[in-house]
């Protein structure tokens, strides 16, 4: 069953509007740092090392381990540092948009769960699918590994359409960027508070500069 779980909330097909947002890498396109299949494993591989995805996955750890305890004004503090760290009003409405969807999703289809998660709107994307990860039986682990892999997964579509390139080339990205995703999540999972840090200049300006891109496709 928290297989199952896991592939439902993981899976592309989830209404929550995450197909909307590029996460800067629409804008990357036209300023031609992004222009083929390489370029965007390249970033994409940067980013798992040293962007802000990290953050977001550490936030994911200790929203779910603070879920067994109740403990909603731990959660409700994380929600408010990551929102926080946003960079740019694009950023801060794709995580709020995409959390509040699925924190709504959740209670229609969990309608006899004890929560009281809707206070915590507006709520960040990552903290609301460590609330689904929890309630849905599924392991930290694997809550950490399929937020990574969905989030690549949606960036490499977001570059098939934008650069654009092959459905066969997007796939073959992804696979490569199985064994990264896997070395990256022991240290996501360690991070201690004061080592919640990233290095996303290059998303920043992305997201700032799409803001004004004349031509959009997405949302961020």
């Amino acid at each position: 069953m928290s297989l199952l779980a896991l592939l439902q909330l993981s899976s592309p097909q989830l209404p929550v509007g995450t197909y909307s947002y590029s996460e800067g890498i629409e804008f990357l396109v036209e300023k031609g740092v992004i222009y083929d299949h390489l370029s965007l494993d390249y970033w994409l591989r940067q980013e798992l090392n040293y962007g802000s995805v990290r953050i977001d996955c550490g936030i994911l750890v200790r929203t779910y381990q603070n879920i067994p305890t109740e403990n909603l004004s731990k959660i409700r503090a994380w929600n408010k540092w990551l929102s926080a760290q946003r960079e740019s009003e694009e950023l801060r409405f794709q995580n709020w948009q995409t959390g509040n969807a699925l924190i709504k999703l959740f209670n229609d289809i969990c309608a006899t769960e004890k929560n009281s998660y809707s206070e915590l709107e507006p709520c960040n994307f990552t903290v609301a699918f460590a609330i689904v990860a929890y309630h849905w039986g599924i392991s930290l682990s694997d809550a950490v590994s399929s937020f990574l892999f969905a989030w690549v997964s949606n960036l490499v579509s977001a570059g098939i359409r934008s650069i654009p390139i092959g459905q066969t080339l997007g796939q073959k990205i992804l696979f490569n960027l199985h064994t990264e995703i896997m070395n990256v999540i022991p240290t996501i999972l360690s991070l201690k508070d004061d080592e919640l840090q990233s290095c996303s200049i290059g998303l920043a300006l992305a997201s700032m500069g799409h803001e004004t891109q004349y031509t959009r496709l997405f949302k961020s």
